[in-house]
Formats: C-alpha cells, sequence, structure tokens
C-alpha cells in the first residue's frame, strides 16, 4: 500500500473572503479622503473669455470666488437676462460684495486672511459696468487681490 493517496479530483480550493471587508474599507477610505466636495452650485451662465498670458492659481484654498452672468434658463423667470452676481448659492447685488467678503475672510485662518485673492469668474458678454462696481466695492474691504478666470487661447477670439 502507498502511504500518500493522490487526489481523486482536479477541484480549486475555495477562494478566502476574509480579507475582502479590509479592502472594501479601504478602498472606501481612499474615496472618502481623495472626493472633492463642491462648493457651490453655478446659476449663471459663465461662458469664460480666452487669454494668452495666464497663470495658474496654485492654492486654491486661498481664493474666494464671485461668478457674474446672465442666469440659467430655470432662473430667468425670475431674475430675467440681465447679468447677475452670484454669491456662493444665491445672486447678489454689488453692494453686498463687501459683505461677503468680510464674511468669507472671517471663515478663514488668521494667517490666510491677509494672502486671500478674489477671482472673479465673469461672463465674457457681462457689462463692464458691473464688474467696476464689484470692484469698487472690493476696494472698500481693502481685497486689492483680484483674479479674472479664463480660459487659455487666443484673446482675439472673444472679439466674436
Amino acid at each position: 500500500m502507498s502511504k500518500f493517496s493522490k487526489k481523486k479530483s482536479g477541484e480549486l480550493p475555495p477562494v478566502s473572503t476574509a480579507s475582502l471587508p479590509d479592502i472594501v474599507f479601504m478602498l472606501l477610505f481612499f474615496f472618502m479622503t481623495v472626493t472633492v466636495m463642491k462648493d457651490s452650485s453655478l446659476k449663471v451662465q459663465n461662458v469664460l473669455p480666452n487669454a494668452n498670458e495666464i497663470k495658474k492659481l496654485e492654492k486654491k484654498d486661498r481664493v474666494i470666488y464671485i461668478y457674474v452672468g446672465k442666469p440659467t434658463q430655470e432662473f430667468q423667470k425670475v431674475f430675467g437676462t440681465e447679468p447677475k452676481i452670484q454669491l456662493n448659492d444665491k445672486f447678489a447685488d454689488p453692494s453686498a460684495v463687501g459683505d461677503y467678503i468680510l464674511a468669507e475672510r472671517a471663515k478663514k485662518s488668521q494667517e490666510l486672511q491677509n494672502v486671500l485673492t478674489t477671482s472673479l469668474k465673469v461672463d465674457k458678454n457681462a457689462n463692464m459696468g458691473l464688474i467696476s462696481d464689484i470692484k469698487q466695492e472690493l476696494r472698500k474691504v481693502n481685497a486689492l487681490k483680484v483674479n479674472y478666470t479664463t480660459y487659455d487661447g487666443d484673446a482675439f477670439n472673444n472679439l466674436q
């Protein structure tokens, strides 16, 4: 008689699922730390102009955004078709920009309050008078670092 017996069937051993919960939780934690939540939903049409001399903002936590443009289709019945200012998720008048900047500045840490940049995301068909009013309000609250967000491209395409 032989001491060792041969396997009768060529079945594979069952797959161990003991480490499966560890893998699932590791993926869950990965996506929770990497995912960025959206700050606000855009309520204005925002076709940005083109520019060829651009510089990318490095630190997004030091930026306060102001959107300017014509309200989207669903808001045109209430607000009309004239360009409006959007601060977070609300439409506002130019006079509310200063208070908004001060409130956003107060939310930031003390070290960041002096290095904040105000980024204007302005539709290329917006009135310059409205932009001038915004800039006047920014001057009143001493928010002098202003950035205009644009697309990279030929500036002559804005004339069309």
